[in-house]
């Protein structure tokens, strides 16, 4: 089963084209950031679809590479290191296949919980079990690092001369995972998340939050879903619907965020021009 902490969690950082959950409550001022005023101006939230939050983006989304950039210049790499490790006299060697996606597409999709009744009333809190069929099956086919170390150290160290990585940087990740926490306890969220638990009690579930729903120890610890998580699913996202859970926390986040990435606006701006940089020279060698 897949870790469900991703319902609690923040997802900010790339792997494997995937955003991962950082968390923080707290977030000190880069006094070594540049100062120099910025032409860029601070990034905004965008909504697609109201009623998806997978069509939603944050602001700080604008200084992270994407995931198809991500893919991308991994691709890219994986080829140069392909190509070395031949070279030293290791053809068998292959790079670790892309992870499917599991549970949310993008960084707002599962960020704030479940939000598709349908898939509640299926899956309760758990994923898709052919996402995770998937997603497992491809961690199985991962033999990336059954080779030796020290070549891969080495061609790895010439694949990052020729196309560097690409990676959140931890301002990113810190400015998210703040933003994450903080919105929590904003007046209006905390104001959604009191009518969200008068209704769940209603219907009688007692929790205070709507990501303690997803993180009960009787669903975390279970394979599959139960009736009584699929249920308590189902009752969560129609309270979530009802009090408009999801948009306002997402509208407050987007806030803080924006509030955040106007301080380090040029600091900001540099680590957006070096992903596109990244960008550039894995297409130049594509």
């Amino acid at each position: 089963m897949k870790p469900m902490a991703k319902l609690a969690l923040p997802p900010l950082a790339v792997a494997g084209g995937i955003l991962l959950a950082v968390a923080g409550t707290s977030l000190a001022q880069d006094d070594s950031a540049p100062r120099a005023a910025a032409a860029a101006p601070v990034a905004k939230a965008v909504v697609g679809d109201p009623e998806d939050p997978a069509t939603w983006r944050l602001p700080v989304e604008t200084y992270a590479p994407t995931k198809a950039q991500a893919r991308m210049v991994g691709a890219t790499r994986d080829e140069l290191i392909d190509a070395c490790m031949e070279s030293k006299g290791l053809p068998e060697w292959t790079p670790a296949p892309d992870l499917p996606d599991l549970g949310g597409t993008t960084l707002t999709d599962w960020r704030y919980g479940i939000h598709d009744a349908e898939e509640a009333r299926a899956y309760g809190y758990h994923p898709d079990p052919a996402e995770q069929e998937a997603y497992d099956e491809a961690l199985a086919q991962d033999r990336s690092g059954d080779t030796d170390r020290e070549a891969l150290r080495s061609c790895v160290e010439e694949a990052d001369g020729g196309v560097p990585r690409l990676a959140v940087s931890p301002l990113v990740n810190q400015i998210g995972g703040y933003s994450y926490q903080m919105a929590r306890e904003t007046p209006e969220v905390r104001e959604v998340f009191a009518q969200w638990s008068q209704c769940m009690k209603a219907k009688g579930y007692r929790y205070e939050q709507p990501m303690e729903a997803a993180e009960d120890p009787r669903f975390l610890a279970a394979g599959t879903a139960s009736a009584l998580e699929k249920d308590t699913a189902v009752a969560d996202v129609a309270c979530r619907d009802k009090f408009d859970v999801e948009k306002t926390w997402f509208d407050a986040e987007a806030r803080i965020q924006q509030e955040e990435i106007g301080k380090r606006l040029p600091q900001l701006e540099a680590q957006r021009a070096g992903i596109k940089a990244a960008v550039a020279k894995a297409r130049a060698l594509g």
